[in-house]
């Protein structure tokens, strides 16, 4: 199963990834910041719709699974970075859409076609959209009080949580973990 980019509300929130940055910026600083210039595309799906589709495959048949990739999300759920943008506007519309200095264009720009998936796995199809989604970050963000110093921190961000383990003397260089002294 290759998953489109995770976004939604879950135990290991990643603020890292796309919408839930979007989201993230806007609700901890009042703006929606692109760091690009917004015209890369992106195909997005809710954890929740990854474990769904999970578990479709463990209870399929073997055949139906067996030496098969599939995409996992929905055709209708690839969007440009500027239109999930607009989507955070619309659902916190105190917030305004901002280009950071030098925004340029993203060359990680994909569209993914999700037909194999939704064909095979008729019962298992994306039930979250990108606007259920916006709203649900913002409702969880408000509810836990999110600052930005979580949002800014090394507890959401893998990137820096990798770090601060390195840091920390738990990871060596390679990313394995260290033995206690």
């Amino acid at each position: 199963l290759r998953n489109a980019t995770a976004y939604g509300v879950s135990p290991r929130l990643r603020l890292d990834v796309v919408l839930n940055n979007l989201v993230g910026w806007a609700f901890t600083t009042g703006r929606i910041r692109l760091l690009s210039d917004g015209s890369s595309w992106r195909p997005i799906v809710h954890v929740r719709d990854i474990g769904r589709a999970v578990l479709g495959a463990l209870a399929a048949p073997r055949e139906l699974v067996h030496d098969r990739a599939y995409n996992v999300g929905a055709t209708a759920e690839n969007y440009q970075i500027r239109d999930l943008a607009q989507l955070v506007h619309e659902v916190l519309p105190e917030c305004e859409v901002e280009m950071a200095e030098g925004a340029s264009p993203d060359p990680r720009s994909y569209r993914v076609d999700f037909s194999r998936f939704e064909a095979a796995f008729p019962d298992h199809r994306a039930e979250w959209t990108a606007r259920a989604g916006t709203q649900e970050l913002a409702d969880a963000y408000r509810e836990v009080g999110l600052t930005w110093d979580d949002f800014d921190g090394p507890r959401y961000t893998r990137l820096k949580r990798l770090r601060a383990l390195i840091d920390e003397g738990k990871l060596d260089g390679s990313l394995r973990a260290r033995e206690p002294a």
